[in-house]
């Protein structure tokens, strides 16, 4: 079954493992007059993916914030980490775009960048 699509997606991989980061816990906001207001929560999946994460949700011209929950991940995998959440905040020009949130994360470090 396919997932919907869904115009904001993103994948963790734990660079420390050379795996895909299943279980982390992601959520997506969206900034309105100065406040977030959430617009979904979900976890990866076992290929460290979050399928139909913002589906259902048209984008708009606004700011937007994926927050990656790395503490309870790194407590699952008995790894203590230095960073507790990574919070990835962007700006949509163009809603009628794919935006693609990839995280690489290991316990004393991470990085993103725009995905395709």
């Amino acid at each position: 079954m396919t997932a919907p699509h869904s115009p904001i997606t993103s994948h963790v991989l734990d660079t420390a493992k050379g795996t895909p980061a299943r279980g982390v816990p992601v959520t997506l906001d969206v900034q309105r007059d100065g406040a977030w207001h959430r617009l979904a929560a979900s976890e990866t999946n076992d290929d460290g993916r979050v399928p139909g994460f913002a589906s259902g949700h048209a984008l708009e011209r606004a700011r937007y914030r994926v927050t990656f929950d790395t503490a309870r991940y790194f407590a699952r995998e008995g790894v203590t980490g230095f960073y507790p959440y990574v919070e990835v905040v962007f700006d949509i020009a163009a809603p009628e775009q794919h935006y693609h949130i990839p995280l690489l994360l290991s316990p004393y470090g991470f990085s993103t960048y725009r995905g395709s």
